[in-house]
């Protein structure tokens, strides 16, 4: 009987050790993925011209500088709700600023970023797996709703290739790594 309960304590650390050291390896490669969209996203900042900023491919779309702020705005919200916190910047408050010059535009999408690292930083590998609800509707780990944020920039980022290109603007090359 005592050779079970080793046994049984033994494999029950080992797994436990090993959710740990899962999540361990996680908080860096969130924080590597994170400053590699922050570059990245920066060089998409940089490509445009100051005249591009205005730019709408359509009437009723986001004008560049409003898609990345909208891109900004939500960064924000995604890491205070996954850290459970409340957002520094109000929902969409960024995109209705009335500074939208490439300078006024890249200092607040590059602080957005830096808020989301600084977040993950925070974050131990166990508050990672920590349930939340986010947007008050849906159960997931704090992990997968930093998750969903990283989705959500590379959605408008990509959006923004158009931008570029009809401002006959080379869009910088991808990043994957």
């Amino acid at each position: 009987m005592m050779k079970i309960i080793k046994l049984f304590t033994s494999t029950f650390m080992f797994l436990v050790l090993m959710n740990v050291a899962k999540a361990q390896t996680t908080t860096a490669d969130l924080l590597k993925e994170w400053e590699r969209a922050k570059t990245y996203t920066s060089e998409y900042l940089n490509a445009m011209p100051e005249t591009g900023y205005a730019l709408k491919p359509t009437p009723e779309m986001r004008s560049f500088a409003e898609q990345m702020l909208h891109l900004a705005a939500d960064n924000y919200v995604f890491a205070a709700a996954a850290a459970g916190e409340k957002s520094p910047e109000g929902k969409d408050q960024l995109e209705k600023t009335t500074e939208k010059t490439k300078a006024a535009v890249t200092k607040d999408v590059l602080a957005s970023y830096d808020y989301m690292i600084a977040t993950i930083k925070k974050m131990t590998p166990a508050q990672l797996n920590e349930k939340v609800k986010l947007f008050g509707r849906f159960d997931m780990s704090r992990e997968q709703a930093l998750g969903k944020g990283f989705e959500h920039q590379t959605h408008h980022r990509g959006q923004t290739t158009v931008y570029l290109r009809l401002a006959k603007t080379t869009p910088p090359q991808e990043k994957l790594f």
